[in-house]
């Protein structure tokens, strides 16, 4: 299973997945779902990936052929060359359409699910910062002021949090804080999200990754940061009126 979540507020975009695809009694595997892309200098892109593997290591895999295509053919477009971050999405919904026409048949005449999405977040020079969900289908969404966060995957356990806190003038430090917060709610309440987390962090207008790393299960300040907020929402509970006199 999977837990992804994606917020663009106005200082930048913040991208946070877990690592675990199966959490059967003897089988726990792990995979990576979130992966960078980018020009230095003039753009930087985060894709975040849910659902059927074989579909969306598939997408993954045509949007690299691309990309090394068209190092050697500049009239090739890939997501580092393509005109803007809409056309970006399209070009992951557009391999993930071709995906699914190919091989979703025959993955489900096997009893098993072909849906997948995947979150699209970044920005290019000249543009303006966007994040995206796309479908299996292939079609997609953007993000809004009204709506300023994405998630995928187990995404019931975390979502208080974002919807309490997260706004498009929230810091981008706050906003790193809420979507640890809200991996941290997902990990305690469900089994089948786990360790080790990539977190990648884009600040507006910078084109680079501000922040693009792995935190594993001993880190410190992830736990720090779980205990802090373990304590905080007892402090709150305790602090609660009595309901019975």
């Amino acid at each position: 299973m999977t837990y992804c979540v994606a917020v663009r507020v106005d200082q930048g975009l913040v991208m946070l997945s877990d690592t675990r695809t199966n959490a059967g009694m003897d089988n726990i595997a792990r995979f990576r779902k979130s992966f960078t892309y980018s020009v230095a200098g003039e753009r930087a892109i985060t894709l975040m990936c849910s659902g059927n593997l074989s579909i969306t290591q598939g997408v993954k895999a045509m949007l690299g052929r691309a990309i090394k295509d068209s190092q050697r053919d500049p009239e090739i477009e890939s997501i580092l060359n393509c005109a803007t971050m809409h056309r970006v999405a399209q070009l992951v919904g557009d391999a993930m359409c071709e995906m699914q026409h190919h091989y979703r048949s025959t993955i489900e005449m096997q009893g098993s699910g072909a849906d997948a999405s995947i979150l699209v977040a970044g920005q290019r020079r000249g543009g303006k910062q966007r994040l995206y969900l796309i479908y299996s289908a292939g079609n997609f969404i953007e993000a809004t002021e009204d709506t300023p966060f994405f998630q995928i995957g187990e995404h019931k356990y975390g979502k208080p949090i974002l919807d309490r806190i997260v706004r498009r003038e929230t810091t981008l430090e706050d906003a790193t804080k809420a979507v640890l917060v809200s991996m941290d709610s997902t990990l305690r309440s469900n089994l089948s999200v786990g360790m080790p987390l990539d977190l990648t962090v884009i600040e507006r207008d910078q084109f680079d990754f501000r922040v693009r790393t792995r935190i594993e299960a001993d880190n410190e300040e992830f736990q720090l940061l779980s205990l802090g907020w373990s304590a905080a929402l007892r402090k709150g509970f305790e602090d609660l009126p009595n309901v019975l006199g």
